[in-house]
Parts: C-alpha cells; sequence; structure tokens
C-alpha cells in the first residue's frame, strides 16, 4: 500500500486492502493519518462478525441486504436496502471502547465508517425516513446527497459521513474544494476518504491536485470498490460516465474542537457556483427518497 518513495497510495483499487471478512479495510495507519477509517465488511447468509471499537466510533451503514448491531445492550435491526442504487438506508452508531455483533440472516455488505474520538457517545439507531436528502447543485453539476451522518444532522463526536449519487455524465464534488487548513469559520481541517461504486460495473474518474507543495496528486479512473484518500488538497471533480451512476461515500474527520465542514473553493474554479441558481437540477433527480424500501 505505499508507493516507491514510501508514501501511502492514494488511489487504493477494490481488493488491495482486503483483510479477513473485509472487502476493504482503511484505517489511520495504513492511510498515514490519525482519525478517519474505513471497512467494507461481507457477510454470507447467516454470517455473524465481531466489532472491537477501540478507541473510535463506528457507523454500520448497509450497502445491500439488512442486518443486527447488538452493541451496549442495545439490539438494531437494520433494514438495509437492495443496492446503494435503490433507496436511503438506516444506520447503527456503535460507541467507541465497545464490542459490538453484526449479523446477517440473508447476508449482505455493510460499510463501517469510523473516526478515532474522544467521547463515548450512546449506541443509537438512524431510521432512514430522518436521513435529509439534499439535491446539490444544477445542470450537469447535480447530484444528490444522502445526508445520514452530516455534522448537523445526527451527532458523533468526530466522524462525518454523507452519500454521494451523480446521474451518468455529471460532475459533483465541483468545484474543486479542500479542507486542510484550520480557519475558523471558513475552513476545518479533515482527513476523507472517497469510497466508491458504479452502477452496471461502469466507471468514472475522479481528481485530487495540490494545494501546497507536494501535495495529494492524483487522477484515478475508479470502479467499484475503489477508494482514494484525501489529506489533503482541492479534491474534484468525480466524473460520472454517461449511462452510469457514480456513488461515492464520504468518511471525514479532523481534530478541531469543533465537528463541522467547512471548505475553500478553487479560486479558478469557484465561479460555477454562481451559475446554479439561472439552472434547472438534473431532472432525473432524486433517484429516490427516504420512502423508498427494498
Amino acid at each position: 500500500m505505499t508507493t516507491d518513495d514510501h508514501e501511502p497510495r492514494r488511489h487504493l483499487k477494490a481488493g488491495s486492502t482486503a483483510s479477513g471478512p473485509y472487502a476493504l479495510d482503511i484505517d489511520p495507519e495504513r492511510a498515514g493519518w490519525d482519525r478517519s477509517s474505513l471497512r467494507v465488511l461481507e457477510l454470507g447468509p447467516g454470517g455473524v462478525h465481531t466489532l472491537v471499537t477501540g478507541e473510535s466510533e463506528w457507523i454500520v451503514l448497509p450497502l445491500t441486504g439488512g442486518c443486527t448491531v447488538h452493541s451496549s445492550g442495545e439490539i438494531f435491526e437494520l433494514l438495509g436496502r437492495e443496492s446503494v442504487f435503490s433507496g436511503v438506508s438506516d444506520f447503527a452508531y456503535v460507541p467507541r471502547d465497545a464490542h459490538a455483533q453484526i449479523a446477517s440472516g440473508a447476508g449482505g455488505r455493510f460499510a463501517l465508517a469510523g473516526a478515532k474520538c474522544e467521547r463515548r457517545l450512546p449506541a443509537r439507531y438512524g431510521p432512514a425516513p430522518e436521513v435529509p436528502v439534499e439535491l446539490r447543485g444544477a445542470g450537469d453539476c447535480s447530484r444528490q446527497v444522502n445526508n445520514f451522518a452530516a455534522a448537523d444532522t445526527f451527532a458523533c463526536d468526530r466522524l462525518i459521513a454523507v452519500e454521494v449519487l451523480t446521474p451518468g455524465g455529471n460532475w459533483s464534488s465541483y468545484p474543486p474544494h479542500k479542507h486542510d487548513e484550520h480557519r475558523p469559520g471558513a475552513e476545518s481541517v479533515l482527513e476523507e476518504i472517497y469510497y466508491f461504486e458504479v452502477e452496471h460495473d461502469g466507471l468514472g474518474y475522479h481528481r485530487v491536485s495540490p494545494s501546497r507543495a507536494g501535495g495529494t496528486d492524483v487522477l484515478a479512473e475508479v470502479r467499484s470498490g475503489d477508494a482514494v484518500l484525501i489529506p489533503d488538497g482541492w479534491h474534484g471533480p468525480s466524473i460520472a460516465s454517461p449511462g452510469r451512476t457514480l456513488y461515492y461515500l464520504n468518511v471525514m474527520a479532523g481534530p478541531g474542537e469543533q465537528r463541522e465542514w467547512l471548505i475553500s473553493d478553487h479560486p479558478d474554479h469557484g465561479w460555477i457556483r454562481d451559475t446554479w441558481p439561472s439552472q434547472p437540477v438534473d431532472p432525473r433527480l432524486p433517484f429516490y427518497g427516504t420512502e423508498a424500501r427494498p
């Protein structure tokens, strides 16, 4: 997982970090940073997995299928969904310093989004109907954002996580933006993971350009199961190829006293926001709302 100059790889292809039951296993040590983690757990029918949370808080988010989560004396039945392209999912929050058991009768794939944290919050259930679904951008920059654990929608200590769906041919994570400097009220420091899935085994493209000398520089063709690590830099666009919806899960955490997502737009591209009020949102959106269930 390192390049020839011993820097951590930033584009991680599907399967390159697989470990045991995890199709994807990214922790702070492997990423070369302090807080953010992401695992994709694959369970067959009747499968059971024990998650030891350690110093991190975690969200169990079904990608396909449903599961039962036992944690801190609580039992959460997650209905889940057929796929990330079919509907919003419910989820479970699991605190640090805990053991959680994840069991799936029919089997499925489950994202475990984590962040090293200080406070131990209570285990909780996140109902799908309470997930805010946002349409962001306009025209060919239109996309759908499922804000299931955004900074202002669900209480965590450090973890921020959202899902983004981009219609075929559109650009998202655009204009390019960054969050690698502490500037009170303007920008927060956040380590970010992008995890991708592409409809019908298609492909997409993702760009990260340096915001400082020697900073992160990635131009990646991404497919289902790929991830991109973003410790710094201008990230975007994420480009969906025509006829193929692009999905990505964003997992973020940082050292700031406030849990907040504050970004700076790239000065050469921020003007695009000023064009959105005069354009309609892509009529293909929303793909679904919280009423869509398996």
